[in-house]
């Protein structure tokens, strides 16, 4: 389960790249009521999403040349220099070697050896999310790989993680934890890519927002332009979730969770 208690390897931050911000606050408002809050003409169009005075998420303009819609997420470490040597040395990629966000903390984005992209956040006066499982909020992260083993193991070099394969029907899921985390600090998981899935990019690090009501998260995301790819779906014991990508092809998954 996650939580703001932040330690090294746990989901820390969830931003957006969009090629119109404005348009993605109106999206993202409509669907779960974020409100967006500008991070000043400093920040280079950058901004906050904030629900119930907290940031849940946040999004910022595309930058790179070719850039598509994406969500990226950041896992917390004590040192994005040395996370980024781990990264190297495990066979992934660095796309922006570790920088100074002024006083808020320092970050580096990657790619693993799959061609996923996440990030990393060395906190300074900016800890992380301020509010995660509530409907509206960051609840769960998965990878989507062909090479499960290998993720396992480059992940384990780079952040840390434990992992628990648990079967699920017809497949095998494998849950992914911080380093000394119990059963109950599960963050995420890791699964099979297959040649059935709906998906942009295919292997890819996705986010899973927590609502209330999950059909109606759906109809919210396509009464404002946005595509279901998985529909609603019932996972015994889980909840009940769909995958959507927002009105720019960002992916993302929501889920109205089983209560603990």
């Amino acid at each position: 389960m996650l939580s703001t208690n932040f330690v090294d390897g746990a989901p820390v931050w969830v931003d957006l790249g969009a090629p119109d911000v404005a348009r993605a606050a109106e999206f993202y408002g409509s669907v779960f009521g974020w409100k967006f809050e500008s991070a000043g003409p400093e920040a280079g169009g950058y901004g906050m999403f904030a629900q119930d005075g907290e940031v849940v998420a946040a999004v910022g303009p595309l930058t790179e040349q070719g850039a598509v819609a994406s969500w990226t997420l950041y896992f917390r470490t004590s040192d994005a220099d040395a996370t980024a040597e781990a990264v190297r040395k495990a066979g992934g990629t660095v796309r922006a070697e570790p920088a100074d966000v002024l006083s808020a903390g320092r970050f580096a984005q990657f790619t693993d050896p799959a061609g996923a992209i996440f990030a990393v956040w060395q906190p300074g006066s900016t800890k992380g999310l301020g509010a995660v499982n509530d409907p509206g909020t960051l609840c769960w992260t998965e990878l989507v790989t062909p090479d499960v083993a290998g993720a396992k193991s480059f992940y384990s070099d780079v952040l840390g993680w434990e992992s628990d394969d648990q079967p699920m029907g017809e497949f095998t899921y494998t849950v992914i934890r911080p380093a000394g985390g119990g059963e109950s600090s599960g963050q995420g998981g890791i699964m099979a890519l297959s040649p059935e899935m709906p998906a942009v990019g295919a292997t890819r690090w996705q986010p899973y927002f927590e609502v209330a009501d999950c059909d109606a998260a759906i109809a919210a995301v396509t009464a404002n332009g946005g595509t279901v790819l998985v529909p609603a779906s019932d996972i015994p014991g889980v909840g009940r979730f769909a995958e959507v990508l927002d009105p720019d092809g960002a992916q993302f998954a929501v889920i109205a969770s089983v209560p603990a």
